[in-house]
């Protein structure tokens, strides 16, 4: 026989079998088999299985049974009496507060003082410091007079301080601070006296009111200011708004320029990312190392193709302040008519029969129907040539406008302007009235060409400003100076004393 079969004949020798594993029950812990007539009976059983058969009852009765057990077997738990501390006086309270160690938020003495002792005697009157000195914030409205009374100043006193400061020119802005320093008053009752103020009244001069000999005098101590406007430029790029913010150009400014880049150009459409932006500002430094940042000056626009840019803004022979190029030539206004009155049309441009008259003839204008009182406004910028009565036209006004152009306004009920006066587009000139030849109360609306009667319908109001004469031989003066300013002039600019100053008046 091989030794496989010497192996399988051993497995089968009834000496070699294992004897079989006893199932344990839940809890048993591996104890001896029981025998006898509770040996299939588990002591503790599983309330995690068979829920519901018998058994499983027979292990919650049994689990109930020890629970009541060992609550009815447990001893009563009764307080333990004993003795609580008598509160603290407030003598003693007062003493443990100087020695204890709590958060000041409630009430701790601690490192401040020690507890009262027979030692020390109360004083009738507690010592001042001979001398104060605040610094005040100034606030919104706030004056010289209120911030010297807040501060403790006496009424008379602080007026008379404002009345020192009176004959200079101050710009109190709210934040700005103010030393201030109070001397020693001859009793407790009564405020005490100024002995210094000093502030900065304005960016070029700083104001010291000193007491000296029992009188105040005042003291103006000018600063150096170098007013060297500052110019910045930088490549367009993506974003011209974020390409100037780069650049170190304030958020205001940049509106500023894109607006007057606005008339001449479409913005962004007309801008390349290859152009150069060239910016000067209002710039000021102080001898004493403050800065402050004014209004645009210049907006340049340096193109990679077409025709630069180069825009200063001024203001023209009417006082109104614009954006000119370094021709003189400002923004072009206009592209259409505004329309007189809000009515509609009534009666053409052309031939007609006249309601009043009885024949035909040439209408040489635009009827616009309109209740009586309707307003009448300029249909674009102008002066004004005539403005009275005219005839079978009734009350009239008549506008000169930019190229040639004209326009009237007749029957009017009522005149607002007078001979010689500019007016502005949309502005009202008149009100709707029925005066002179007409039927019913309307607007006879004409406009001329070189004296001349057109079709309103066929004209388009395109004005541009011009400077000319003097106005345009100051305007190239100034222009000059900015584009004489090196790029970063205020920021190369490390000593102040060296540079233009201004003194105060």
């Amino acid at each position: 026989m091989t030794a496989g079969g010497r192996g399988q004949l051993a497995l089968e020798l009834p000496s070699l079998r294992q004897p079989p594993l006893l199932r344990q029950s839940f809890g048993s812990k591996g104890l001896a088999p029981r025998s006898g007539r509770f040996a299939n009976v588990d002591l503790v059983v599983d309330l995690g299985q068979r829920i519901g058969s018998r058994e499983w009852f027979r292990g919650l009765l049994t689990c109930g049974a020890l629970c009541y057990g060992a609550w009815a077997l447990s001893p009563g738990i009764q307080p333990v009496p004993g003795e609580s501390p008598a509160p603290y006086t407030d003598v003693q309270l007062e003493a443990a507060q100087a020695v204890s160690i709590q958060p000041l938020a409630y009430g701790a003495g601690t490192g401040r003082r020690m507890a009262a002792t027979d030692a020390v005697e109360p004083l009738s009157q507690s010592p001042e410091r001979p001398i104060v000195d605040l610094r005040a914030t100034v606030g919104r409205g706030d004056g010289v007079a209120t911030i010297l009374q807040r501060a403790g100043v006496g009424g008379s006193e602080a007026d008379h301080v404002a009345t020192l400061l009176a004959s200079i020119s101050t710009e109190l802005r709210p934040g700005a601070t103010v030393d201030i320093r109070l001397g020693r008053r001859p009793e407790p009752s009564v405020a005490r006296p100024l002995e210094r103020l000093a502030f900065r009244a304005r960016f070029d001069l700083r104001v010291e009111i000193v007491r000296a000999n029992g009188l105040l005098t005042l003291n103006e101590i000018p600063i150096r200011v170098d007013e060297t406007p500052l110019r910045i430029q930088g490549r367009v790029g993506a974003s011209l708004y974020r390409s100037a913010r780069a650049a170190g150009v304030p958020a205001r400014v940049v509106e500023a320029y894109i607006r007057a880049l606005n008339t001449q150009v479409q913005v962004p459409a007309g801008i390349g990312a290859g152009d150069m932006f060239d910016i000067i500002i209002e710039h000021r430094r102080a001898a004493t190392g403050e800065v402050e940042t004014g209004q645009l000056l210049y907006a340049g626009l340096i193109r990679t193709s077409g025709r630069s840019l180069q825009l200063m803004q001024w203001a023209n022979a009417d006082g109104q302040s614009q954006w000119f190029e370094a021709s003189g030539a400002g923004r072009q206004t206009g592209g259409g008519m505004t329309q007189p009155v809000p009515g509609s049309v009534s009666s053409s441009y052309g031939l007609r029969m006249h309601p009043i008259l009885g024949y035909a003839r040439m209408h040489r204008g635009l009827d616009f129907r309109g209740g009586y009182g309707t307003p009448i406004v300029a249909v674009a910028d102008g002066t004004v040539s005539r403005a009275g009565w005219a005839g079978g036209y009734g009350n009239q006004v008549r506008l000169n406008h930019a190229g040639g152009l004209a326009t009237s306004y007749s029957h009017m009920s009522r005149i607002a302007v007078s001979p010689g006066t500019r007016v502005r587009q949309g502005q009202v000139i008149g009100y709707i009235g029925s005066t002179g030849l007409s039927t019913g109360p309307h607007l006879h609306f004409e406009t001329y060409r070189n004296g001349v009667t057109i079709n309103p319908r066929s004209v388009r109001f395109v004005a541009r400003s011009a400077l000319s004469g003097s106005d345009l031989a100051a305007f190239r003066t100034r222009l000059r100076g900015l584009l004489g300013t090196p790029v970063g002039a205020a920021q190369a600019q490390s000593r102040p004393a060296s540079a233009s100053t201004r003194n105060p008046a």
